[in-house]
């Protein structure tokens, strides 16, 4: 197990070269703000110490930035999308310089291995360098008139001011899935990111506002940072901001989706998932191995992909649960900045009490602890990486525990596996492990996996940004990142003209004065 941790010195310097105070400001409407709200301190999972704090929104630092939002936003719309392009690639260049240390700033902050932070900033630098070529290909569809002399299209524009809501496991990858797509597209944006992770929002900020200021653009990239009903419930509920796309929780997306449906408003919902892998008798068990690995155990069980669920076929579930067994001893726990660590701890202590009380229940509906369990006795938030027995009755595997907790079952043919994964109220990401084609096209078919992403010999994490990435049912329904998921953050609109001299009307109507 790993010990050792950075010195304050290495905090203090890390700090220092993004711009992060011992206290800091929790809004920027271009200028950062002097805000008065209540003191929030950044902890350190890794040792439960205070990294920095940030002073909090009020109501009228909320009103000066969304009105800088929608200044801004004005403006924004107004230049060609090929040029916003140009800002978006610039910021992907500032990203860049600052990877390792923004990366080392997600590990101190989140408690995710240090590849791990490196590697969100990566998907940052990627999601730039992808919304580049998106603003060329921003494009509409031509329809042919049933009218002659007549052209009928479509074509997007910019939607508004958008509001971005980010969770504390990635926590700004996802502002960039956002973000730079919204950019290109032409709208602003107001974010709020989680209260667990504010320094690396503040951090994120102050790389786009130097390059907004490079590019001698207008304030399109904001930041809110305070607690759930002061800014929050008004940010979801304010009409100014026709699209509010929001990451966390279930219970957050509820509500989300309840208050922007009901000022008839668009929301853009990424939630939980209780996401399954399907080992077939057939299955190369060693490739297994490894993607269930990473899928349970990565960032300590806190993606939305991560995998909470193994079916196992019967001839080769005692064989694959004698491998994870065998493997789960070596996985390296400790300080997420040593190189070697391959788990780092929860996120808070109530992370660590949510996932001792799910096998409290596990236990009590009949499941049975067969590795780990346990909260480790050190500074910080760690926990053993825990596998347990389970049932397709256990009403406990129906729900999301954000840790590293993997229920396994077995079933005896896909048709029960495929019930069994489906079962659930979420729908993110699956994963099916065999070598029969007709067994994976099953798995893939409209009977099949009802999720969002299903793949075949490869894990439920880690999803690139090429495709549209996002689930089904209580996942939410939300596209972000790549293919078209830009048309979320555009307003369509088709249009007709009439190039001839004559005013025929569609469906043959006619009205002759």
């Amino acid at each position: 197990m790993s010990t050792a941790t950075a010195s304050p010195a290495d905090v203090s310097d890390l700090l220092a070269e993004l711009g992060i105070a011992d206290q800091n400001s929790g809004a920027c409407a271009g200028d950062w703000l002097d805000t008065s709200g209540p003191e929030l301190a950044s902890i350190n999972p890794t040792t439960g110490e205070v990294i920095a704090t940030v002073r909090q929104a009020t109501v009228a630092d909320y009103e000066r930035v969304v009105a800088a939002g929608l200044t801004a936003f004005d403006a924004w719309r107004r230049w060609p999308a090929p040029r916003r392009g140009e800002v978006v690639r610039r910021l992907g260049d500032a990203l860049r310089s600052k990877k390792e240390p923004l990366g080392k700033l997600v590990t101190l902050e989140v408690g995710k291995i240090l590849s791990e932070g490196l590697g969100e900033v990566q998907e940052m630098i990627d999601m730039a360098d992808l919304a580049v070529g998106m603003s060329r290909q921003l494009y509409g569809k031509t329809m042919h008139s049933e009218r002659p002399q007549h052209r009928m299209y479509e074509q997007w524009h910019p939607l508004g001011t958008a509001g971005i809501i980010t969770a504390f496991n990635f926590p700004v990858a996802v502002w960039a899935w956002n973000a730079t797509v919204a950019a290109v597209c032409g709208d602003a944006m107001v974010w709020k990111p989680s209260e667990k992770t504010p320094l690396t929002a503040i951090a994120v900020t102050r790389i786009a506002q130097d390059v907004l200021a490079e590019c001698d653009a207008p304030p399109i990239f904001n930041l809110l940072i305070g607690d759930r009903q002061e800014i929050g419930e008004r940010l979801v509920a304010d009409r100014r901001l026709p699209l509010i796309s929001a990451t966390g929780s279930v219970a957050m997306g509820r509500r989300v989706g309840q208050v922007v449906a009901g000022r008839l408003g668009r929301s853009l919902l990424e939630l939980g998932g209780n996401n399954g892998i399907v080992v077939a008798a057939d299955a190369d068990l060693d490739l297994a191995l490894r993607a269930v690995l990473f899928a349970a155990v990565g960032t300590a069980g806190q993606r939305c992909t991560t995998c909470r669920r193994l079916f196992l076929e019967r001839p080769i579930a005692a064989e694959m649960r004698r491998r994870l067994l065998a493997a789960y001893p070596s996985i390296r726990i400790g300080d997420p900045l040593d190189p070697a660590t391959l788990m780092g701890p929860l996120i808070d202590g109530d992370a660590v009490a949510g996932m001792l009380a799910a096998i409290e229940r596990a236990r009590a509906e009949g499941g049975e602890v067969l590795y780990g369990g346990r909260r480790l006795e050190r500074p910080g938030f760690f926990v053993e990486p825990t596998i347990m027995s389970a049932t397709s009755t256990m009403p406990i595997t129906c729900e999301e525990t954000f840790a590293p907790l993997l229920y396994l079952f077995e079933y005896d043919d896909l048709e029960q596996a495929i019930a069994m994964h489906n079962a659930v109220p979420q729908g993110l990401s699956s994963a099916i492990f065999t070598r029969d084609l007709r067994q994976a096209e099953r798995f893939l078919s409209a009977t099949g996996s009802d999720c969002g992403i299903a793949n075949v010999n490869i894990g439920t994490s880690g999803a690139e940004i090429g495709g549209a990435f996002g689930g089904e049912k209580d996942t939410g329904g939300g596209r972000e990142a790549g293919s078209d998921a830009w048309k979320a953050y555009m307003r369509r609109q088709t249009c007709t003209i009439n190039w001839g001299d004559e005013l025929p009307l569609a469906q043959g109507v006619e009205f002759d004065l």
